[in-house]
């Protein structure tokens, strides 16, 4: 988990492939996702990156972090685990 990283602030017109090749200089990319709306299917503004090692994955933070890409500068940080969700949807009624 050392070596996928969250990337946030990402263009709406931001790709997959582009999003490689801005983490590419900076080790072996492992995978690369624009996460997307499932109905549309435009993109969500985030995105994960996965490099090859812990090392990589620490000098992409340091070079990318902060840059301007697209007009936006971009978040990029180790990614956490998905927090559990609760299941509760605002309803809560008891019947």
């Amino acid at each position: 988990m050392d070596n996928k990283l969250y990337v946030g602030n990402l263009s709406y017109t931001t790709r997959e492939d582009a999003l490689q090749q801005q983490f590419a200089p900076f080790g072996h990319v492992a995978s690369a996702k624009v996460m997307t709306e499932r109905d549309s299917g435009r993109s969500k503004g985030f995105g994960f990156v996965e490099m090859g090692s812990p090392a990589e994955a620490q000098a992409a933070i340091k070079g990318l972090h902060g840059k301007e890409i697209d007009g936006r500068a971009l978040t990029v940080n180790l990614a956490r685990p998905m927090e559990p969700r609760t299941g509760d949807f605002g309803g809560n009624r008891s019947y």
